[in-house]
């Protein structure tokens, strides 16, 4: 069994999704508990501490914000949702009351005005993807941190920018894959890293929804640049390169088919991609917004294999079994995973997990299988 202690450091508790607090805080049941997060937060920012509180300034108040990252906050202990920005004020006003961010002006529409407040430490940045790079650069120029949604860019010289700024200015910059947090994934990284399943030879995943029409802003080229890929489907590769790329080295060849149209979109609606890794394996993944079919990985080694049932997607559950048995793990929100680690990076002075560089490699990857 993998505790919430052996993923995280101590001073940081991800409490489990399912049942009571391992440390007895109160879990808020809902976003839209107000009061109940408003005094969370004065709680914890008003307590003794033995390592300081992250305030954390959410950019943008989508799905992904509302349902994933701002939970996520309240869950850690050391992070409060301090500010908001959207392009509209009175939606980054609602969103800030909805979920108590703690600053006193805690709605924004000016980038410059969110970021000129000296109190906050930290950005995630949730917005569009072909946002990201504009809005992470001046968040660096204005010494704040950066966690950033997948992809974090539409290009590798945007990427590239990104990393740069956020070195430069002497702030972390961590990349959003949650599935990284998932307590199976991360029992089943250490048994193929410690060679539990010999060499491995193959790797799938697939993580697939269906859309109804091209209303996404993922299916047009103003904000965004690719639409299952972007969607799902750099999860699924970010997850794959994270099992094999520490025993079968880099991705050295990438082939893929790419299904347009279908809804009216010029982006990707399926994709369908094969890597091969330096030690000669192989991994294929398929990402739609054709579909609905079950989330699934599988990993095949020379001495074993692993199959997980709907652990990629967006929750902690999810079944993995293997040539030995069910791999044993507890429910934890991974979303609470992500911004532990980045808190700690920040108070530590050290990387996020999925770094920048990391995510520029994805990017790298993502314009080869979709140029």
């Amino acid at each position: 069994m993998v505790t919430v202690a052996q993923l995280v450091e101590p001073r940081i508790v991800i409490p489990v999704v399912v049942g009571s607090n391992p440390i007895g805080h109160p879990i808020l049941d809902t976003v839209h508990n107000s009061a109940g997060s408003f005094l969370a937060c004065q709680n914890r920012l008003a307590g003794r501490r033995s390592n300081p509180m992250i305030r954390l300034g959410m950019m943008g108040t989508g799905n992904i914000s509302r349902d994933a990252l701002t939970p996520a906050i309240a869950e850690v202990d050391d992070a409060v949702l301090w500010s908001v920005f959207s392009r509209e004020r009175d939606r980054a006003d609602a969103f800030a009351a909805v979920n108590g961010a703690a600053a006193a002006t805690a709605g924004h529409d000016d980038l410059q005005s969110f970021l000129a407040d000296p109190e906050l430490d930290a950005v995630i940045i949730a917005t569009p993807d072909r946002l990201h790079a504009e809005q992470a650069i001046a968040a660096a120029g204005a010494g704040k941190h950066v966690l950033v949604e997948k992809p974090m860019a539409t290009s590798v010289d945007e990427a590239d920018a990104m990393v740069a700024a956020c070195r430069a200015a002497g702030v972390q910059l961590g990349v959003a894959y949650h599935m990284r947090w998932h307590l199976g994934h991360r029992a089943l990284a250490r048994q193929i890293h410690e060679g539990v399943f010999g060499d491995i030879w193959h790797a799938n995943a697939r993580w697939t929804s269906k859309a109804l029409d091209t209303t996404n802003w993922r299916a047009s080229d103003e904000v965004g640049r690719w639409w299952s890929l972007a969607g799902v489907g750099t999860h699924s590769l970010d997850w794959l390169r994270w099992m094999l790329v520490p025993v079968c080295g880099e991705v050295t060849e990438v082939n893929s088919t790419i299904t347009r149209d279908k809804l009216g979109s010029a982006h990707d609606e399926l994709a369908a991609v094969s890597l091969t890794f330096e030690s000669g394996a192989s991994a294929q993944f398929v990402s739609s917004v054709l579909f609905v079919a079950p989330n699934r990985g599988e990993i095949l080694g020379s001495n074993g294999y692993a199959y997980c049932e709907a652990t990629i997607g967006r929750g902690g559950d999810g079944r993995i079994d293997t040539n030995t048995g069910t791999l044993e793990f507890e429910v934890v929100n991974p979303y609470a995973g992500e911004i532990a680690d980045f808190v700690a990076a920040i108070q530590k002075g050290r990387a996020p997990e999925v770094s920048g560089e990391e995510g520029r490699r994805n990017v790298e990857l993502l314009c080869q299988i979709c140029p």
